[in-house]
């Protein structure tokens, strides 16, 4: 492990220093640069509340930490950025290093934390972190919750579907004609007995994915009542914009996170959203291109919007046509209201928010 504490280390030294840190599941590997770039320490220090808060001292020995880079905030450092945004150090997100900068250096812990670090200093990494303190972290459990509950119940859907084809003719003209609930709720009444043929098996096996089926519907929408009270907790107003649901206003939210101000503006929104085009001139050709990065969720959420404004609000469908009148695609125009939604969106989103005291 590399020396803590080098020789010169002064302990009453005062200028500001830069921490960057390489995330783990079991230990954090954080590194220390002065504000001329000097490494001045690197340690290791394991995932727990008593380490984080020891990183956090071991840094300060070396001066006031005010920035940190830290790779991976929205999984394995998730924890250890929180601690330090309660400490008051902000938290700048770092992706991997460069792989033409690691082939030359080589690949450890300690080299990843130092160029997490000199990112930070440099001003190459600049995208304050997700606090994950608030509504929105919440909302990301009951999401991940609620694709997996939908993901089972379209697989149980399917496979009552397919055991009905095969059932007894009996049973499957009992059952055929009847709409997925009422199909649901009737496979839920048949007699569970001990299968003793395939016909009874066939009986047992539906009682059995309906059954599955329905609870799987009352965890659905027990979720979504739940994303509704945090969406509702971060923009109250969110949801009675026109076209945006449950579904693509949480889309949108997992995107800022709880902070939005880490949003410069509505045209750093846009890229994330990735519906921003992005110059590709070279020469004499001049010409934009989509921008196929970002949040693709959160690119597909506002797609979504667009449609279902596109369907029923007449104020939309003119300006489509006034655009294709103009020479535009459709597909073009589409893109141009996606613009336009990001924008009056994230007004939205961080007009709700407490300004700072």
């Amino acid at each position: 492990m590399p020396d803590p504490t080098p020789c010169g280390h002064d302990s009453r030294a005062t200028a500001d220093v830069v921490l960057g840190v390489d995330t783990h599941k079991d230990v954090h590997v954080a590194a220390v640069l002065t504000e001329l770039g000097a490494l001045a320490g690197t340690n290791t220090f394991p995932t727990t509340t008593a380490g984080y808060q020891q990183l956090l001292e071991w840094a300060r020995t070396f001066g006031p930490v005010r920035r940190a880079g830290v790779e991976c905030t929205g999984s394995y450092g998730v924890a250890l950025t929180r601690h330090l945004l309660q400490a008051g150090v902000e938290v700048v997100e770092v992706n991997q290093p460069d792989r033409g900068e690691r082939r030359r250096r080589g690949k450890t812990d300690a080299v990843d934390a130092e160029a997490a670090a000199r990112a930070v200093l440099s001003g190459r990494a600049a995208t304050l972190a997700k606090s994950g303190d608030g509504p929105v972290e919440m909302l990301r459990m009951f999401r991940l919750a609620k694709d997996s509950a939908t993901k089972s119940r379209t697989q149980a859907i399917n496979q009552l579907k397919a055991v009905l084809v095969r059932a007894d003719p009996a049973l499957r003209d009992a059952l055929s004609g009847l709409s997925l609930p009422k199909l649901v709720r009737r496979c839920t009444e048949l007699e569970a007995t001990a299968p003793t043929d395939p016909a009874s098996a066939a009986a047992y096996t539906l009682q059995l994915l309906a059954t599955r089926i329905a609870h799987l519907t009352a965890q659905i929408e027990d979720l979504t009542a739940r994303i509704t009270k945090a969406i509702d907790a971060h923009t109250p107003t969110l949801l009675k914009q026109y076209g945006v649901g449950p579904d693509t206003a949480g889309a949108l939210l997992l995107a800022i996170g709880d902070n939005p101000e880490r949003m410069s503006n509505e045209a750093a929104f846009a890229a994330l959203c990735s519906v921003s085009p992005i110059e590709a001139s070279s020469g004499k050709t001049q010409r934009r291109r989509l921008n196929r990065g970002g949040d693709r969720r959160a690119n597909s959420a506002l797609y979504t919007i667009t449609i279902a404004r596109l369907r029923w609000d007449h104020r939309t469908r003119a300006y489509v046509e006034r655009r294709t009148s103009e020479g535009k695609t459709r597909r073009e125009a589409i893109r141009c209201l996606k613009r336009y939604i990001a924008r009056e969106l994230y007004q939205l989103i961080t007009r709700a928010q407490p300004s700072p005291a």
